[in-house]
């Protein structure tokens, strides 16, 4: 899957969480969105993240040894393509 197809799953699964919750807040997600600017709060992180492994079928967090903690959209869907089975 290349970059801009793991970015348009990941932005489908983060517009599927905000529409759930009435206390989060959707953003413009660009490259630059601090993910804490994200409208999502911890829970919502947890649950997007149950959620693109369930529609991506991988967790790049369990496939790289190296710790990274992405600050931002763009660091988060980088990681996600880069860290494909």
């Amino acid at each position: 899957m290349n970059r801009q197809q793991v970015r348009e799953k990941i932005i489908e699964a983060y517009q599927e969480v905000i529409s759930t919750s009435k206390s989060l807040a959707k953003v413009d997600l660009t490259d630059d969105t601090k993910l804490f600017e994200s409208g999502l709060d911890s829970l919502g992180f947890a649950i997007l993240f149950a959620k693109l492994h369930d529609d991506l079928g991988w967790d790049p967090f369990s496939l790289t040894e190296a710790p990274f903690e992405p600050e931002t959209f763009g660091d988060f869907v980088a990681f996600y393509a880069d860290n494909q089975p």
